[in-house]
């Protein structure tokens, strides 16, 4: 104790010494003047971790990036990105099922890890009931694209050729989602082709874009490198053709409705994060997807944000589980093994 303090004790009025010994006593205890305990700072107080499941530039990489910087804003920390690929996503989905469960690290799924994996792996998590939803992002269809030297002018042409070339052709993959597509439209077509797995979709495309492999279903996010002329595209899995690329048709109006599909990106965290917590990042997801500025980019990236009801923690868990009832049957009775 400083002489200050012994002059202050010893000489001050006796209010203002209980009031200085008070204050002694909740900085020691942590109780307020009432007696009560000190409330906790209000999450977030630190950085978040979200984890993209898959290698940079891919699918993912994109949106999540561009969501994460908005939610920043909101949540008043940092939303920081780090990619964990391998496995087709199971490895960084794994991290999060099996981090504490505090709110600081969440992971960006989509249908192929939080929904298609556990119908192909043995996975060491329960991708239904080792995570809490937060919230849906954002949902995207598919489209096929091809090598621009491939011969066919159009997707009638391109199964033409196919048929003509069996097992001759090679498409790749980065996901469960992409490699059920790709079995998926070879049953509708009656087309047979040797699919190849990618740790991510960048380098799947690198190679698409230099012959190396024949075809690839992803997303729109692509359509750039067909105006450029470094690849060609035939169709997209959306109910309607897309505005980025309206001379685009749809898997449906060709004959194939089968192949209508989109794929989702949602927020999940651990299995017993509080409820307040969820509800902090789901403000935040809301936030980010009604700021113009952000919708703006996820347009141009060929996605669509979720309506504005559907963005709740119960709605994705509805969602989620909506399509495992109806694709974990597809899956079995089809036969689709990992690859």
């Amino acid at each position: 104790m400083t002489d200050f303090e012994k002059r202050f004790l010893r000489r001050g009025p006796v209010r203002a010494r209980s009031a200085w010994v008070a204050s002694l006593c909740a900085a020691a205890f942590g109780v307020g003047w009432s007696g009560a305990p000190a409330v906790a700072q209000a999450y977030p107080t630190r950085p978040i971790t979200m984890i993209v499941p898959f290698p940079p530039g891919g699918p993912a990489d994109a949106p999540g990036r561009v969501i994460a910087e908005r939610m920043g804003k909101s949540l008043g920390q940092a939303a920081i990105i780090e990619n964990v690929g391998g496995a087709a996503g199971s490895i960084g989905a794994g991290r999060v099922a099996r981090a504490r469960p505090d709110g600081y690290t969440i992971v960006l799924g989509n249908t192929s890890t939080h929904v298609m994996n556990s119908a192909l792996y043995a996975l060491p998590y329960d991708v239904l009931n080792d995570f809490a939803p937060i919230s849906p992002l954002v949902t995207t269809p598919l489209a096929l694209f091809a090598r621009k030297t491939m011969p066919a002018r159009d997707l009638r042409e391109l199964i033409d050729w196919l048929k003509a070339n069996p097992g001759k052709a090679t498409a790749g993959f980065a996901s469960a989602t992409f490699q059920i597509i790709n079995v998926f439209f070879q049953k509708q077509t009656g087309t047979r082709f040797a699919l190849v797995p990618y740790r991510g979709s960048a380098s799947g495309m690198q190679d698409l874009a230099a012959g190396q492999i024949d075809l690839y279903f992803t997303t729109p996010a692509e359509l750039p490198l067909v105006r450029a002329g470094s690849i060609k595209a035939y169709a997209v899995t959306s109910d309607t053709r897309l505005a980025l690329a309206p001379d685009l048709p749809t898997f449906a109006e060709l004959g194939l409705p089968s192949l209508s599909f989109a794929n989702w990106y949602a927020l999940f965290a651990p299995r017993g994060t509080p409820g307040d917590v969820i509800a902090r990042l789901d403000a935040a997801a809301v936030d980010a997807l009604a700021d113009p500025a952000t919708r703006s980019r996820l347009v141009a990236l060929g996605v669509d944000g979720f309506p504005r009801e559907q963005q709740t923690p119960t709605a994705l868990g509805a969602l989620q589980r909506a399509d495992a009832g109806k694709w974990w049957p597809i899956i079995k009775a089809a036969g689709i093994k990992a690859e």
